[in-house]
C-alpha cells in the first residue's frame, strides 16, 4: 500500500508516478496524492488559460511564487495548503471533486477509542 504513514511517497514527486504517457495526462501509479496533484496540475493549466494568465501574472494576482506554479503544473511538487488557498482565491475552485460529500473514497480504518 502506498501513501500511508510511515512511507516515503512524499520523498517522490506527483510526476514520478507515471507509468505511461507524458505529465499531467499521463496513467499514474495507484497513488491517491499523486492523482489528485494530477487532477490540480490539470484544473490549474485550464483555469490559467481560461484567463489568459502565464505564471508570471498568476503569481503577481495570488501572490504564489511564479516558480512554485511552474512547479505544481509540472507536478515537481506537492502543492501545500496554503498555495492552494492562493490559487483558487485568484482563479476559483482548483480541487480535485473525490467523490461525494461525507462519503469516504475507500473505506477508513477504524481506531480504538472512537464512538
Amino acid at each position: 500500500m502506498t501513501g500511508v504513514a510511515g512511507d516515503d511517497s512524499r520523498a517522490r514527486r506527483p510526476r514520478d508516478y507515471v507509468i505511461d504517457g507524458d505529465w499531467p495526462q499521463a496513467g499514474l501509479a495507484d497513488h491517491h496524492g499523486a492523482h489528485v496533484a494530477q487532477q490540480l496540475a490539470v484544473r490549474l493549466a485550464r483555469a490559467m488559460a481560461a484567463q489568459g494568465w502565464s505564471a508570471k501574472r498568476l503569481g503577481a494576482v495570488s501572490g504564489v511564487n511564479r516558480q512554485t506554479i511552474a512547479n505544481v503544473l509540472a507536478g515537481a511538487v506537492w502543492a501545500d495548503l496554503l498555495t492552494i488557498a492562493n490559487l483558487e482565491r485568484a482563479l476559483g475552485p482548483l480541487w480535485p471533486e473525490n467523490g461525494e460529500p461525507g462519503r469516504p473514497a475507500a473505506a477508513a480504518p477504524e481506531i480504538d477509542g472512537g464512538p
